[in-house]
């Protein structure tokens, strides 16, 4: 159901706009739009949700302060009238918001096209996997950060899960047609030598491996240069097992993951936020579950989009500010980080999505 037309003359009206296509200070096109549909998590993940931060006494979200799925399609409708060809929806967990696939439903009747993406942690996935594959969805990107029980709960910090669920569910999702690709965020000391188990686990199940450098996001995880594993030293590790990796051209323009494989063609790939930025290529806005809008994964601060739904803004004067927004975006964190910017304040990923 779409919102009634009514003038807006909110903080974000009143922006020139220039018509497709739509690019920012640094001429990158905005192609992807990632929805945040939740900030629980049944997960504590130190790089992420760290315990003494987000534990018992902290206070999520209440429902009126969600965006509803009605909410989310005027916003998805005016990304895509902005240039956006690929949606995922993240979280927190997405899995824990209630009715996840009719949101997916709703996305797939307005883009038929549309590439649309699920990140999660993959404990409830096993149980998912099949709706979310009548419901529309083209692929999965599940978290997977260690194969042996107790590594994987101390990083998550949980005891009511283990990776067996995980890949049950990696399993699950391929039984149901889904795509599916693994990411395992990698610590120095912490998970680094489960580099090689990992690779092994995921074998049978025939889906891409993805690494991940240790990123500043948010200001609760207690990032520190010393804990960042290169992508260097990781492909070393693996060619060292494997033998020589051969690098792939990538898909498409501003693709993070640099693709690499092996001659009996299995395919790692690395996310180098840290040691080889990609800013310069990147081409994803952000929308928090409470409606603001992101250019950045490290920003600070949104321009929230929720106040203008509530207050009548249509799928025009939506398109419009997104658009505004974008064009003066010119984020780059990541070519810019040092050791004095990782401890700035900045949106914590449960609240962004990844």
């Amino acid at each position: 159901m779409l919102l009634p037309k009514n003038p807006y003359n909110g903080p974000l009206a009143g922006i020139h706009v220039q018509r497709l296509p739509v690019v920012d200070v640094l001429e990158r096109p905005v192609r992807d739009l990632r929805i945040s549909v939740t900030d629980r998590c049944n997960f504590r993940c130190r790089y992420c949700m760290p315990r003494e931060h987000f534990g018992q006494d902290h206070v999520f979200l209440d429902r009126q302060h969600l965006l509803t799925f009605e909410e989310i399609l005027v916003v998805v409708k005016a990304a895509m009238g902005a240039g956006v060809t690929k949606v995922r929806i993240t979280g927190g967990e997405p899995l824990l918001r209630r009715d996840i696939t009719t949101l997916i439903s709703m996305i797939r009747e307005e883009g038929p096209d549309l590439d649309i993406a699920l990140t999660t942690n993959g404990a409830l996935l096993a149980q998912h996997a099949q709706s979310l594959k009548a419901a529309g969805l083209n692929r999965v990107t599940v978290s997977l950060d260690a194969v042996n029980l107790q590594v994987f709960q101390a990083m998550a910090d949980t005891d009511r899960f283990t990776p067996t669920d995980v890949l049950n569910g990696i399993a699950e999702a391929r039984q149901a047609g889904l795509g599916v690709k693994v990411n395992a965020v990698v610590k120095r000391g912490v998970n680094d030598n489960e580099v090689l188990p990992l690779a092994k686990a995921l074998e049978q199940h025939r889906v891409p491996l993805r690494f991940i450098e240790f990123m500043d996001v948010g200001s609760t995880n207690a990032w520190s240069m010393k804990e960042v594993v290169s992508g260097a030293e990781l492909r070393q590790v693996l060619s060292n097992a494997y033998g020589p990796l051969e690098a792939l051209p990538a898909k498409q323009a501003g693709e993070v993951s640099k693709r690499y494989v092996t001659a009996g063609g299995r395919e790692f790939g690395f996310i180098e936020s840290v040691t080889a930025p990609f800013c310069g290529g990147c081409t994803r806005l952000r929308l928090s579950a409470d409606g603001a809008l992101f250019t950045c994964l490290f920003a600070s601060k949104g321009h929230d989009l929720k106040a203008m739904l509530r207050w009548g803004a249509d799928v025009t004067a939506i398109r419009e500010a997104m658009t505004g927004v974008w064009q003066q975006r010119r984020d780059r964190y990541s070519m810019d980080r040092t050791e004095e910017t990782a401890t700035e304040p900045k949106v914590e990923m449960s609240y962004i999505g990844g």
